[in-house]
């Protein structure tokens, strides 16, 4: 017999093996499963805590910049944040002042606009080839209202919960306030603290993960901060000429949207479109329709890839995931902190990717003093070498 014919085992050998390897996967995959699960009941448990800090967290990546030049000039690190946050909160009251009296004086005309829209819908279904009478448009007007009615008591509900919901908000928005001040005013203590409290080569891998994770929030917020102020001029641009209504109205929403990738640009536009179909008729919409397709075209070929890094960078497929698992799973809010998580996590990965390729013997597509450098500020071991002699 050879000793090829001698090593070779039985099929109920292989088999085995094999489902051995499939048990044991299947088995971890299952314990992630649960830890998984259990991670995302405790946020859920804890989401009123959580959503203040994420929030505040986004907020200090705006205005630390600004904070950090004024604690350069001397600025005490309370001054430098108090100053830095009384004016975002400046900002953002001289917007909603901008904003509120051309709604309220454009809102009538934008009323009288809709009525004469849904007349024209009217006389268009009255027409061919939908060709309804009036009975059946009445008809079919009054169930409307008897459904209404009889789902009251549900809108009565939904009221008492906004109003409920309403004082909800009003406690996150001055958690988040209180939370950003300390965050800014104390945020530079938190590496140090965070790596002595682990010590040795944990809290340099600690410290370098936060480090990474901060320069790309901060990096993703101000880039998308950019973009959608330049999506939000040139489409305002365009209304403004075409004489939309509620133009500064359609601006900021457009700008707001833009940190919900894919989705808010496409309700943005949507809204901008229909407020021109219902007030300046539909050859105003269809322009009005061709400027955001051309201007969001612009902002995902030209400018995104020019103003972002690669390691920033997500692929589309990977965002539209994100933002639908955040809607689906925390509504609006869910959708506008995907991204930035989903950003958050990439580094995670690729920070493991890359200690993994350290440590093994395969190329880790690091230069060679940066790898020296990694070893030497995180203890990380040499990988192992063989002895071929």
């Amino acid at each position: 017999m050879t000793e090829n014919a001698s090593t070779r085992r039985g099929r109920d050998t292989l088999f085995g093996a094999g489902g051995l390897w499939i048990a044991k996967w299947s088995t971890v995959i299952l314990v992630a499963a649960g830890a998984l699960w259990v991670i995302g009941w405790i946020v859920g448990e804890l989401w009123v805590i959580i959503l203040p800090v994420l929030l505040a967290l986004i907020v200090c990546t705006v205005l630390w910049p600004f904070t950090r030049l004024l604690r350069r000039i001397g600025f005490p690190p309370a001054l430098a944040a108090a100053t830095s946050l009384l004016g975002f909160l400046g900002v953002l009251a001289g917007v909603i002042a901008f904003i509120v009296p051309s709604v309220m004086n454009q809102a009538p005309e934008l009323a009288d606009s809709a009525s004469e829209g849904i007349t024209q819908v009217q006389e268009w279904f009255e027409g061919p080839p939908v060709n309804l009478d009036d009975a059946q448009i009445d008809n079919a007007v009054q169930a409307l209202a008897d459904q209404l009615q009889d789902s009251g008591a549900v809108i009565a509900t939904g009221v008492f919960s906004g109003v409920a919901t309403a004082g909800s908000l009003l406690v996150t928005l001055g958690l988040v306030l209180v939370l950003t001040f300390f965050f800014v005013k104390d945020g530079p203590r938190f590496l140090p603290w965070m790596r002595g409290l682990a010590g040795g080569k944990a809290g340099g891998h600690i410290a370098e993960v936060f480090s990474r994770m901060w320069d790309t929030l901060g990096g993703f917020i101000r880039t998308q901060a950019i973009v959608s102020a330049i999506d939000a001029i040139f489409i305002g641009i365009g209304l403004v000429i075409l004489g939309v209504p509620l133009a500064p109205v359609l601006m900021t929403l457009t700008f707001l949207g833009g940190f919900i990738p894919i989705v808010g640009a496409f309700v943005a536009g949507a809204l901008a479109v229909l407020v021109a179909l219902v007030a300046n008729g539909f050859t105003t919409a269809l322009i009005v329709l061709a400027i955001i397709i051309v201007v969001q075209q612009i902002e995902g070929n030209v400018l995104q890839p020019v103003l972002q890094s690669k390691s920033m960078n997500l692929h589309a497929a990977v965002v539209l995931l994100s933002v639908t698992a955040g809607a689906s799973i925390f509504g609006i809010i869910g959708a506008f902190l995907a991204v930035p998580a989903a950003a958050v996590a990439a580094v995670l990965f690729r920070y493991l990717n890359e200690q993994m390729a350290l440590r093994s013997d395969e190329d880790s597509g690091i230069d060679d003093d940066i790898a020296e450098k990694l070893r030497e500020d995180l203890g990380a071991e040499e990988p192992a070498k063989t002895d071929n002699s």
